[in-house]
C-alpha cells in the first residue's frame, strides 16, 4: 500500500553530532544492508490508528532513522516518530471537526498523549524533531532553502521502483537562502504568513550541526501525481525567480512567477477532499 499525502523536510546530521551512546546507535544502524523507508513509517502509524483502541502517538520511541553519505561523512536523519506525533496532535483540532476527531482519536487518548509529552517535555526540555511533514502540499517557505540545480527527479520503472523527487544542500546553503530571502520579504512586503513561516523555519534550522544536510523530499505525493506533473515542476525555481524579482522591484514578474507556483499546488492541495 502506498500511502500519497505527505511531503518531508529532513535534516541530515553527521554522527559527530550526536552523543556518544546515540552515536554508537546509529554508526551500526548506517551499516545495516536494508533501512525502513517513509512509507513504512506511515504504513505503522496508520496501523496504529486502525488499533481498538487507537494509538495515537507510540508507546516508545523510534529506534530508526534515515542514512545518507555526504562528502563521505556518514549522516543520519533520525524518525523521532513517538515526538512528531506529540507535536502532531496540537494541529488536529484546527483539522478535523470534533466528532471526527472524536471518533479518529478519542479524548481519552488524546488527553494520555497530552500528559505523557507534557512530563517527557520537563526531562527533554531542548529535544526537536529532525523531520518535519506537510500533507498534500510542499510549503512554499520549504523551496527557499534550495535551488533548481539540487532537483533530483527519477521517473518510476516498470519494476516497481517508485518515482523520487527531492532536493539535497548543505545546511549552510539552506540558512544562507533563507537569510537572503527573509530580508527581501521584509523589505518589500508586509510581514504574513510566508514570513512567519521561514522565521520559524530558521529557528529550527539553527539546532542543527552547521555541516548537516538539508532535504526537501516530495515523498508520497509522487504516488498521486501523474508523471507528467512530476516531471515539470519546478517549484524552487519558481519561488527563487518571485524574490529575485521583488529584490529588483520587479513586482509583475513576482507577481506571475508566485501565480504558476500557485496554481501548481492548488491542484494538488484539492486532492485532499476529494471522495
Amino acid at each position: 500500500m502506498l500511502v500519497p499525502y505527505a511531503s518531508y523536510l529532513r535534516v541530515y546530521e553527521p554522527l559527530a553530532a550526536f552523543p556518544e551512546a546515540e552515536r554508537a546507535h546509529w554508526a551500526r544502524y548506517a551499516g545495516r544492508d536494508l533501512i525502513p523507508t517513509a512509507q513504512d513509517e506511515l504504513r505503522r502509524s496508520l496501523a496504529d490508528l486502525a488499533a481498538t483502541p487507537p494509538v495515537g502517538v507510540p508507546a516508545h520511541e523510534s529506534a530508526d532513522a534515515f542514512v545518507a553519505e555526504v562528502d563521505g561523512v556518514v549522516c543520519v536523519c533520525p524518525w523521532r516518530t513517538r515526538l512528531r506525533g506529540w507535536l502532531a496532535l496540537d494541529g488536529l483540532v484546527d483539522m478535523f471537526p470534533g466528532p471526527v476527531l472524536d471518533v479518529v482519536l478519542p479524548p481519552v487518548v488524546r488527553g494520555q498523549a497530552v500528559a505523557d509529552h507534557e512530563r517527557w517535555s520537563e526531562r527533554n526540555p531542548d529535544a526537536r524533531p529532525w523531520i518535519r511533514t506537510a500533507v498534500w502540499q510542499v510549503p512554499v517557505r520549504w523551496f527557499v532553502l534550495v535551488s533548481d540545480e539540487e532537483r533530483e527527479y527519477r521517473p518510476g520503472d516498470e519494476d516497481g521502483e517508485p518515482a523520487v523527487l527531492r532536493y539535497r544542500t548543505p545546511m549552510v546553503q539552506a540558512r544562507r537562502r533563507l537569510a537572503r530571502g527573509l530580508k527581501t520579504l521584509r523589505e518589500t512586503m508586509d510581514e504574513g504568513p510566508l514570513t512567519e513561516g521561514l522565521v520559524d523555519v530558521g529557528r529550527w534550522l539553527e539546532e542543527f550541526h552547521p555541516r548537516a544536510l538539508v532535504e526537501l523530499d516530495y515523498g508520497g505525493l509522487v504516488h498521486a501525481l501523474p508523471a507528467k506533473h512530476l516531471a515539470a515542476d519546478r517549484s524552487a525555481a519558481d519561488v527563487a525567480e518571485s524574490i529575485a524579482a521583488l529584490r529588483a522591484g520587479d513586482a509583475e514578474g513576482a507577481s506571475e512567477a508566485y501565480f504558476r507556483l500557485s496554481e501548481r499546488w492548488r491542484s494538488v492541495r484539492e486532492r485532499q477532499y476529494a471522495n
